[in-house]
């Protein structure tokens, strides 16, 4: 089974053609639901879903988004308080 078309495909579905309409990073109480210390910043889709980077596949921690910009190559994990 191709997994690099499988799941480029599923993404696609997800992610091609929608417009982001809010951005935020999730607060202390919706981390703590995840079981995480760390807070990643969210987006919402214009169908409803929410979007948000973890640690890894199994959930462990909020995650860090990496652009290619220079003056902001990292949108960074915020700590529980911060």
């Amino acid at each position: 089974m191709d997994y690099t078309k499988q799941w480029t495909d599923k993404a696609s579905e997800i992610l091609l053609n929608r417009n982001i309409v809010k951005v935020r990073y999730m607060n202390d109480k919706e981390a703590d639901d995840m079981g995480w210390y760390s807070r990643p910043v969210a987006f919402l889709l214009d169908n409803g879903v929410w979007i948000f980077p973890s640690a890894d596949d199994e959930g462990n921690d909020g995650g860090a988004l990496f652009t290619t910009l220079q003056d902001a190559s990292v949108l960074p994990v915020l700590r529980m308080g911060d």
